[in-house]
């Protein structure tokens, strides 16, 4: 029998859904070292800095914070260090002729375990303006507001 594959959240970027309108996200694999995935499965990482760039046709992610494993010792890479994204070329390329248009960006949205495998999520995203994010936040506290309404009223 096959064991039930789950996904295991590590780290998330709350900030980005404030900031930006994410248009289209995509998952994609990352190259780690030993002493990184060990220290992933305490979870040890932080991607609120972090940004995606991509060079030579080849996609990186820059300052993902993935603390050095206690026990690594000289095995321990730089924290801060560049790391690459695994994705296929024409995705690659998608992403490539999207970030030249004028505000897109790329944005790490979430890092996670999907089964053994370490995923990062990264989103194709456009800025808000400040008007955006005072009607999201009106938003939500209307929804908030209601939700406590309904419940007041189901509880008599």
């Amino acid at each position: 029998m096959a064991k039930e594959k789950g996904i295991r959240l590590i780290a998330n970027n709350k900030k980005a859904y404030h900031d930006f309108f994410i248009d289209e996200s995509f998952e994609a694999g990352i190259e780690l070292f030993g002493t990184e995935v060990k220290s992933l499965r305490q979870g040890n990482c932080s991607i609120k800095e972090s940004y995606v760039g991509i060079e030579n046709g080849e996609i990186f992610i820059y300052k993902m914070n993935i603390n050095p494993y206690e026990k690594g010792n000289i095995f321990n890479k730089d924290p801060l260090r560049k790391r690459k994204l695994l994705l296929h070329k024409y995705e690659i390329n998608r992403l490539a002729g999207k970030i030249k248009e004028k505000g897109y960006t790329i944005m790490p949205l979430k890092v996670y375990w999907n089964g053994s495998n370490v995923k990062v999520e990264i989103g194709l995203a456009r800025g808000k303006k400040l008007y955006d994010k005072r009607a999201d936040i009106a938003k939500k506290d209307q929804q908030r507001e209601a939700a406590r309404e309904f419940k007041v009223r189901n509880l008599k």
